[in-house]
């Protein structure tokens, strides 16, 4: 993918932290099952503070639809803020997964 296009389509870069109940109700699974509906790639993890962020990257729609599942959350889920910011994309992703809390980001 390479930034500001994806087959005909805008794409950009979302970079998200939820607050809130989010861990241990399996949120990290649920945005990768949507990321992966979406055709997104980036990653998820968990933070040593309880939240859970992530960056995502593909066509401008699904970011918009993966940012309002964000904020819907899976059953058991209780969201109380989603710190959202969008950029452009940066193309060095292949995949969509699951990262440890530890890993430094890109």
């Amino acid at each position: 993918m390479t930034s500001g296009e994806y087959g005909a389509a805008r794409v950009g870069r979302l970079e998200a932290t939820v607050r809130g109940r989010v861990q241990g109700v399996g949120f990290r699974y649920f945005v990768v099952r949507r990321a992966m509906e979406l055709d997104v790639v980036g990653w998820v993890a968990n933070t040593a503070d309880g939240s859970v962020q992530l960056v995502a990257e593909g066509p401008l729609d699904a970011l918009d639809d993966l940012e309002a599942g964000l904020r819907a959350g899976p059953i058991g889920a209780v969201v109380d803020a989603v710190d959202a910011v969008r950029m452009t994309a940066t193309g060095r992703f292949d995949r969509f997964a699951i990262r440890s809390g530890a890993h430094p980001g890109d």
